[in-house]
């Protein structure tokens, strides 16, 4: 064989082997950064369903706190419209002469 071809493929071969442990050192770098970024995405996948399950809570609370304002006010108002209905019963049974 030619010494000179054989010289020039050895060194073909090592500017090949160059580039592929180049392009090889590149993907491993990419690889961990998107290890990275999967594991970043599993801590936030987790935070979110724990501020959804915190924020239902809050809604279940916040329903209940409303619902007893609103009966407070229903109460309220029960009182205001029988006392209002027994001063008017009364006048008219004091206008009619009943004591």
């Amino acid at each position: 064989m030619n010494p000179d071809f054989n010289d020039s493929f050895i060194l073909e071969t090592s500017k090949r082997l160059e580039n592929h442990e180049t392009r090889l050192s590149t993907m491993e770098h990419i690889i961990t950064q998107i290890e990275e970024m999967t594991k970043s995405i599993e801590r936030l996948a987790t935070s979110m369903e724990h501020m959804a399950s915190e924020q239902s809570e809050q809604g279940q609370r916040l329903q209940v706190l409303e619902s007893r304002d609103g009966q407070m006010w229903q109460k309220v108002l029960s009182y205001a419209i029988t006392a209002i209905l027994s001063i008017a019963i009364g006048f008219i049974a004091r206008s009619l002469g009943l004591q």
